[in-house]
């Protein structure tokens, strides 16, 4: 069994309040111990004192952690080993885990491109720079701490914060109790490349201590649904990443039937898990032949446990599986069902359960069934015209455009609360390292003044 230290400023620390992580079976297969209040603070404190990595060490420090997390036997754990716990802890299929440990790896190789991307083009990165002599813009941190309270959904969403400890901040991020072992695994070689045990920390907590780790840094991110977006709106120091409401827009000239793969893909890949995953369609014209292409392919899509590797959506223990499907057929009341009308857990035999993919079609783009983001896939097809605009597309993290109309494209451009605008045929789940996600996290941490010397 694994036992998951808090890694503080003084190296790994076991505190007498632990909790069991179990798999899907109801195995335990870990311990983690929460950071108590005290500790966090004193643990915040230090990072303060700790001492600025020059840029370059940064950057080389990051490749060396990349490649060791993806190649090498970290806390006693093989690459392999790690993965097959994360898979049979989360129910997150060990394909996607796979996929996961390279992408992360390969971000950590390329954390230059984000980081270089989000500066200004004028602005310079040190005041030594012979430019600030005549007057120039310079590229300089907010704050010096930065605290993560981090998502268990995917082993992905870690690169989330690179881009802060790459700037220079020293970085404490909170795991989710959920899934600890990415992060524990990822800091642990973060530290052992170059960032040392004051640069960054692992502060694992219940929810009572949780809030104390953003109060005492400088700037926070949070993931979480519409309650966490809700909690921390007003706060400008704490970014929130809530529900990504990813979509797909058809409009009437554009031919569908060849991109249905990308349709399924949108919504399917990584086990229909991430952010990026579209949950609603919308077509101008009857999405009724869309809705049934879409249920078509993702019928066909196997039932296996997440340890197979030719499993390809997410497992739950029994229990939670049947409180999603009784959670989905109350939200769903009243559509038509093309595909999980008639429940979508398929039970393994062994106390846990295949999600399966669930297919409803609205009345309206209006209807608040397009705003839901499930763990599994589920998408809500809805017809879309014209007089709507651009109104059932707002707050989207990513929406992918199949349309040769430039007026709505220009829309779709200008419009503040869509973050990503993929034009046709490319699946929502696209990412490439150097681009922004939601925005560079740098437009949220870093400021440029002006140096004259």
């Amino acid at each position: 069994m694994l036992s998951l230290d808090v890694l503080g400023p003084g190296g790994p620390y076991r505190s007498r309040r632990q909790e069991s992580i179990r798999d899907l079976a109801g195995n335990q297969v870990a311990t983690l111990s929460l950071a108590p209040s005290l500790y966090v603070t004193r643990a915040i404190k230090a990072l303060r004192r700790a001492p600025v990595l020059p840029v370059d060490t940064r950057i080389e420090a990051f490749a060396r952690a990349g490649r060791a997390f993806a190649t090498q036997t970290i806390g006693g754990l093989t690459p392999q080993e790690y993965q097959h716990t994360v898979s049979t802890v989360t129910g997150i299929p060990i394909t996607v885990v796979r996929h996961a440990t390279d992408e992360i790896a390969r971000a950590a190789e390329r954390i230059h491109l984000g980081v270089e991307n989000a500066r200004p083009a004028g602005a310079l990165t040190s005041w030594r720079d012979p430019r600030a002599r005549d007057g120039a813009a310079l590229w300089t941190r907010r704050g010096s701490v930065f605290a993560v309270h981090a998502a268990g959904n995917h082993p992905a969403v870690h690169q989330g914060w690179f881009d802060a400890l790459a700037l220079g901040y020293r970085v404490a991020v909170r795991p989710s109790r959920r899934e600890p072992f990415t992060p524990h695994r990822l800091i642990t070689a973060l530290r052992e490349a170059g960032f040392g045990d004051e640069g960054i920390v692992l502060l694992p907590t219940d929810h009572t201590v949780a809030d104390d780790i953003l109060r005492h840094a400088d700037y926070g991110m949070v993931y979480g649904g519409a309650d966490v977006v809700g909690k921390y709106a007003g706060d400008p120091r704490v970014l929130p990443q809530g529900p990504g409401r990813s979509k797909v827009l058809i409009t009437a000239e554009a031919d569908w039937e060849p991109i249905v793969d990308t349709i399924v893909e949108s919504i399917s890949a990584g086990g229909g898990v991430g952010c990026v995953n579209a949950t609603g369609v919308l077509v101008e014209g009857d999405p009724s032949p869309v809705a049934a292409a879409i249920a078509e392919r993702l019928a066909a899509l196997p039932s296996l446990p997440a340890t197979d590797p030719r499993a390809v959506l997410p497992v739950q223990p029994l229990g939670p599986a049947r409180r999603w499907d009784a959670y989905l057929r109350q939200r769903a009341a009243g559509t038509k069902a093309w595909l999980g009308g008639d429940g979508i857990v398929d039970d393994l035999g062994d106390g846990s359960a295949v999600l399966r993919p669930a297919v409803h079609q609205l009345d309206s783009p209006f209807a608040e069934q397009l705003g839901l983001e499930l763990g599994f896939p589920c998408a809500w097809i809805a017809p879309w015209d014209r007089d709507a605009g651009i109104r059932p597309l707002r707050d989207t993290l990513v929406l992918t455009a199949v349309t040769t109309d430039e007026n709505l494209i220009d829309d779709l451009m200008a419009e503040p609360s869509i973050a990503n605008v993929y034009v046709g045929d490319h699946p929502t789940p696209w990412m490439e390292h150097g681009l922004p996600h939601d925005g560079y996290l740098a437009e949220f941490l870093m400021r440029t003044k002006t140096i004259r010397r």
